[in-house]
């Protein structure tokens, strides 16, 4: 049986960029699968009535001086961003476009969006800014905001937010090894422990 894991994420999230860092270890440690599945937080926050621990300002201090222990112990840059919070609706449309799509460039795109708002501080909610990040992995602004605004795009990431929060998502990132969960980039070891046992 060919293990597999669900990694329901939202680029706006720096525990879901940290966790993203890890998945090619986690793949190559476990021999699983990464179904990487976007959905958007903000809708995730407003079914479940959770909230942003950034909103919470003594925990989003705490929050993320952990995370940068984190990045440190995976030896990755991780940077918080002056631009968060930071409207990822377009870049998560873009990123189901591309999926479903099939196309062999999501790879250089999330890796693009990831580094340019968690190591590079860009500002990923302006178009121009994602425009210049993107160029150099070969994306064209216009073809990519074409492809945001197709209706099936945008139904389906409703679609597959709702489906994540009919499943018990409430944050992001979210892992799911079978039916198991396991929420935020700190359940990586439960993770890797689930699919060695599945």
């Amino acid at each position: 049986m060919s293990r597999s894991v669900d990694f329901l994420f939202d680029y706006g999230s720096p525990a879901a960029y940290l966790a993203w860092t890890q998945l090619g270890k986690l793949a190559a440690d476990t021999g699983a699968t990464v179904v990487m599945k976007p959905i958007l937080l903000g809708g995730v926050f407003q079914a479940t009535g959770n909230r942003a621990p950034i909103t919470v300002p003594a925990k989003g201090s705490y929050l993320f001086k952990d995370l940068n222990r984190y990045a440190r112990a995976y030896g990755v840059p991780l940077a918080m961003n002056p631009h968060f919070p930071i409207n990822t609706i377009t870049l998560m449309r873009i990123d189901v476009a591309l999926s479903l799509a099939g196309d062999t460039r999501l790879d250089a795109y999330r890796t693009a969006v990831f580094n340019g708002v968690w190591a590079e501080q860009k500002n990923m909610g302006d178009p121009a800014t994602v425009a210049a990040v993107l160029a150099p992995a070969g994306f064209e602004a216009d073809e990519l905001l074409e492809m945001a605004s197709d209706p099936q795009v945008k139904e389906t990431l409703k679609t597959w937010t709702q489906e994540a929060v009919e499943r018990g998502v409430f944050g992001a990132p979210t892992f799911f090894v079978g039916g198991e969960m396991f929420w935020g980039q700190d359940r990586l070891d439960f993770v890797r422990s689930a699919l060695k046992n599945d």
